[in-house]
């Protein structure tokens, strides 16, 4: 058997490995998991690459191609290392907004670190400065 034709075999035993992978270790192998494409189905809890990043689905839905990973939180969020802190995005429901303890820089990168102190919160630390708590 050529290599090739070995490694299209293998290949979706290695995607069906790569999803018991932590997000940490994912982000060291991002080329194991498919990449995102327009008009394919994805399953809640499915991880795929785009743009060099790794996203994970927050809801099933049939992709589209003006409806990418990048843009789209409702629907996807962009994995994160371990003790990385993301800049505070607007959630847009339950799917997607910050429990307590959830950890965020406002209003960008270089802003402080805030720690929610409520499940649920869809609020930004100024929106809602009793929701956090400056930690940074």
């Amino acid at each position: 058997m050529k290599p090739q034709e070995k490694a299209r075999r293998l290949r979706p035993l290695i995607v069906k490995a790569s999803a018991s992978l932590s997000d940490e270790d994912a982000l060291e192998a991002i080329e194991l998991f498919d990449r995102w494409k327009a008009d394919a189905e994805y399953d809640a809890d499915i991880r795929v690459g785009y743009n060099g990043k790794l996203y994970r689905c927050v809801q099933s839905h049939t992709s589209q191609a003006h409806y990418t990973p990048d843009l789209i939180p409702a629907i996807w969020t962009e994995a994160a290392l371990h003790g990385e802190i993301p800049v505070w995005r607007q959630p847009t429901g339950t799917q997607d907004a910050y429990r307590t303890g959830d950890r965020v820089r406002y209003p960008d990168a270089a802003g402080p670190v805030y720690e929610s102190l409520i499940d649920h919160n869809v609020y930004s630390p100024e929106a809602y400065p009793a929701g956090w708590r400056a930690v940074a």
